[in-house]
């Protein structure tokens, strides 16, 4: 090669060299700015991740919290659910007992359950359903009768029924009756007095 050629082989070198050094020089920068920014988002990804599972665990905390209050609460209504249905069976014993003895008290209950009923068919025949005791009590008092007055009603004892105490009534024809037994007015009652005794037991 001469000198000129030389020269313009090197000039050339020299020229792509500089190309060169500014191209791998922007290369090198972009490739900074495309480093910094997927760094930048990663973090913001790593927060936004940390965040959420952050909000998730706070999420699952409350769910386990009300689920274990809603558990307690639900344990806490059946054990109250419990001692008010022994309170009632206790009760149910005992009025059985005492329509058993057949005494005073038992027996004034029985004419007012009665006569509540008669008033409420408001019909002037009617047909009294007692249990097996009360309706053996009432024949003998009858004499054999099936039948009695009480004031301007007429009363036809009727067959025996299957109850603690207390009355059945129906008109003559059986279209229209009151269940005035003692476990048909517990059962009326019982959500009064279901408020009634929780709130002598629990208060």
């Amino acid at each position: 090669m001469s000198s000129g050629t030389d020269k313009i082989v090197s000039s050339i070198m020299s020229e792509a060299q500089e190309k060169a050094d500014v191209i791998i020089q922007n290369a090198n920068a972009e490739v900074s700015t495309i480093t910094a920014k997927a760094e930048k988002t990663a973090e913001a990804e790593k927060i936004k991740i940390a965040d959420n599972g952050k909000k998730q665990s706070e999420m699952r905390y409350q769910q386990i919290i009300s689920e274990a209050k809603m558990n307690a609460r639900r344990a806490e209504l059946g054990a109250k659910e419990e001692v008010i249905e022994a309170a009632f069976t206790k009760a149910t014993d005992e009025l059985k007992a005492k329509a058993a003895s057949g005494d005073e008290d038992y027996e004034n209950s029985l004419s007012k359950m009665i006569k509540e009923a008669a008033d409420e068919l408001g019909s002037k025949d009617l047909i009294l359903q007692l249990n097996e005791r009360d309706t053996d009590n009432m024949k003998s008092q009858l004499s054999g009768v099936s039948t009695f007055q009480i004031e301007d009603i007429t009363f036809e004892l009727g067959e025996p029924i299957d109850a603690i105490g207390g009355a059945i009534l129906k008109t003559s024809n059986g279209e229209i009756e009151v269940n005035n037994t003692i476990e048909a007015r517990l059962e009326r009652f019982k959500s009064i007095l279901r408020s009634e005794v929780a709130e002598i037991l629990f208060k």
